[in-house]
């Protein structure tokens, strides 16, 4: 039942950019009514997020915000697999950010990877995307995917400085939080409304209720239940499936580039993922 509910996770999550680009609604206004929705859901579905409600916690959901906004609005103007791929820097980030926020020391064998990930990103900006009905500036789209993976690494920091109880407040009450900023910070963006068909606000309500909240609370139930690397694998599907939905949906074919750049950041967080478990699992 744990992988079946992680492998759900990972379904959902990997839907979003399909999603994101089908609604005929800005992204402003995506970003905001899916993150109101989301808010309300996880509300309602999980029963942590309505205690621990702190001013650290409310910090993490800033950083959370950043993640979900910056996302969409990548989404909007470049192609999904280059919006998952660049959001899949994360780690890259966190090694940085973890002797800093977490007192966690980069190793040796983390210099491999920083390099591997590094010549990945790289490969996103070799020549230029020509630009696509559903990706019309790749450019500007390319840059705002790698600050979501900026706010993601923060908030994944955050959760884990909550989880870890280095600060007070509850992990799932921040990312509710961090939804409820996003709805409030993007809702002014978002107006005036204009009019839409149901089918546009079902797109948001599939987003929210489904895309976010279930599968977060897939993730949070199956998570303590499945070793870390397996775990961590299954996850990897979202960032393989995210294209894949886009060119079944919307004809969206990314660029070679990308998509080598792509396989070498998924590539080197999957080996990093193995070595990390061979180091942490019990000796017999």
């Amino acid at each position: 039942m744990a992988r079946l509910q992680l492998l759900g996770a990972a379904f959902l999550f990997s839907t979003g950019g399909a999603a994101i680009k089908a609604a005929a609604l800005t992204g402003w206004q995506i970003a905001s009514f899916r993150s109101g929705v989301a808010a309300v859901a996880l509300w309602f579905m999980t029963p942590a997020a309505r205690r621990g409600w702190t001013w650290q916690g409310a910090l993490v959901g800033v950083a959370y915000a950043g993640c979900l906004t910056l996302f969409v609005l990548a989404n909007r103007l470049t192609t999904a697999a280059n919006t998952i791929f660049l959001q899949s820097t994360a780690p890259l980030y966190l090694l940085f950010l973890g002797p800093w926020l977490l007192h966690e020391p980069v190793r040796r064998e983390d210099v491999g990877f920083m390099l591997a990930v590094g010549a990945g990103l790289v490969l996103f900006f070799v020549g230029v995307d020509r630009p696509l009905v559903t990706a019309p500036d790749p450019g500007r789209g390319n840059l705002l995917a790698l600050a979501s993976g900026f706010c993601w690494a923060l908030a994944v920091a955050g959760l884990r400085w909550l989880s870890a109880g280095k600060g007070r407040g509850s992990p799932a009450a921040a990312v509710v939080s961090g939804n409820l900023t996003a709805f409030l910070v993007s809702l002014p963006m978002a107006l005036p409304l204009g009019s839409h068909g149901p089918g546009d606000w079902a797109i948001i309500g599939y987003l929210g209720i489904f895309q976010i909240a279930l599968a977060y609370v897939f993730v949070t139930n199956a998570i303590h239940r499945i070793p870390a690397l397996e775990a961590s694998v299954i996850l990897l599907l979202e960032p393989a499936l995210n294209p894949l939905w886009a060119w079944v949906v919307q004809h969206e074919a990314p660029g070679a580039w990308a998509l080598l750049g792509g396989a070498i950041i998924l590539g080197a967080t999957t080996i990093k993922s193995w070595n990390e478990s061979r180091v942490t699992a019990p000796v017999t």
